[in-house]
């Protein structure tokens, strides 16, 4: 009865788990397709995933907590933008996001910015809604902030 029970708690800790990991996606493409779709904003996460401190602790403080992942799913589509230094990318992966840090002028990171797509002409516009970046105060600080950018309560 014991390892029912305990096998029964390990799946449903699995779930739980499983329940609130967040796709993150890479092309900016696939991300204005799922936008537009959605009609919710891009959340454009601009970080050196394995070199930057301040993004390091973006992620540990605020964007793998349970409270952003409830917000994120409801309120926007997630890409990341990195520039690591040791993990290997795909050069079109990188050209885009050197195109993206030039459009969005990201002079430092963790960068967020919020923005909503549109596609006319087979070409991808960006209007930007605002942007922050590493905030103390975790999860509910920092979510603060991004429902003013987003003109939310």
């Amino acid at each position: 009865m014991k390892k029912i029970l305990i096998t029964l708690l390990l799946v449903v800790g699995s779930l739980t788990v499983q329940a609130q990991e967040l796709t993150w996606e890479t092309s900016l493409k696939k991300a204005t397709e799922v936008s537009i779709k959605t009609k919710k904003p891009l959340l454009l996460f601009f970080t050196g995933s394995d070199w930057c401190g301040w993004c390091i602790r973006l992620q540990n403080e605020v964007l793998k907590k349970p409270e952003f992942a409830a917000w994120a799913k409801e309120n926007v589509v997630l890409v990341e933008l990195d520039f690591p230094r040791r993990t290997p990318q795909l050069p079109e992966i990188q050209q885009q996001n050197a195109e993206l840090q030039q459009i969005f002028e990201v002079r430092g990171y963790p960068t967020v910015w919020f923005a909503l797509p549109s596609v006319a002409d087979g070409k991808t516009n960006l209007a930007k809604l605002g942007s922050t970046g590493y905030v103390a105060g975790g999860p509910a600080k920092w979510l603060e902030g991004a429902n003013q950018i987003l003109g939310k309560k």
